[in-house]
């Protein structure tokens, strides 16, 4: 299969079969994922949030909740780690949390494949090769997330997310689903809190401008 080929018809074709297959065999655990939430963290059961997708448009992303919305005497959220229980940690280091964004895939806002949808604050802080990211639809899993997950910095992570774009083929996102398929199932690379390993995007070139 040519990479002109994939990238325009394939990869498109695989989402669809690959995230319609997925969402019928994980029907029973995504069923039993959402009972378990609205046991322990009470509603909503999903966690949606804007984020930019495949040229910086806006889509609503799907996640399994994984904290609790435990505020203070102001009415504001406390610090992500105060709110962050035992049973959502296990969800995020089980990688169970981002099940429903198979649903993103089927739509179309997503890919299997692709860089990370980031926050939709974080826009105004990539250079312009970094913003080739935006060239192809964001996806479950990527290059960045095989070379470490959460632990890779942001200047390599960016630089691995350009890259990925500008050379989608169907043998490149065939190894990195087998890479994160070996990370899941050993929980390599994961980190509950993000920001306790690394400052957010936005923080840190503010704070280097």
């Amino acid at each position: 299969m040519s990479r002109k080929f994939y990238r325009v018809f394939g990869k498109r074709g695989v989402d669809v079969l690959v995230s319609a297959t997925g969402l019928l065999i994980l029907s029973p655990v995504l069923a039993a994922t959402a009972v378990a939430v609205r046991l322990k963290l009470g509603k909503p059961v999903f966690f949606k949030h804007m984020r930019p997708g495949r040229g910086a448009e806006q889509f609503q992303l799907y996640k399994f909740r994984t904290m609790t919305q435990a505020s203070d005497s102001d009415g504001n959220l406390l610090p992500d780690e105060e709110r962050m229980t035992k049973f959502g940690a296990l969800l995020r280091t089980t990688s169970l949390d981002e099940l429903p964004e198979l649903i993103n895939i089927l739509k179309g806002d997503m890919s299997l494949i692709g860089p990370r949808p980031l926050l939709t604050r974080y826009l105004p802080y990539y250079t312009d090769e970094e913003r080739r990211r935006f060239n192809v639809r964001p996806g479950l899993t990527g290059l960045a997330q095989v070379h470490g997950r959460n632990s890779v910095q942001w200047n390599e992570r960016l630089s691995l997310d350009a890259w990925y774009a500008d050379n989608v083929s169907f043998s490149l996102d065939l190894r990195i689903l087998l890479k994160t398929m070996e990370m899941v199932i050993k929980r390599q690379g994961v980190a509950v809190i993000p920001t306790n390993e690394m400052l957010s995007l936005d923080v840190e070139r503010a704070t280097n401008e």
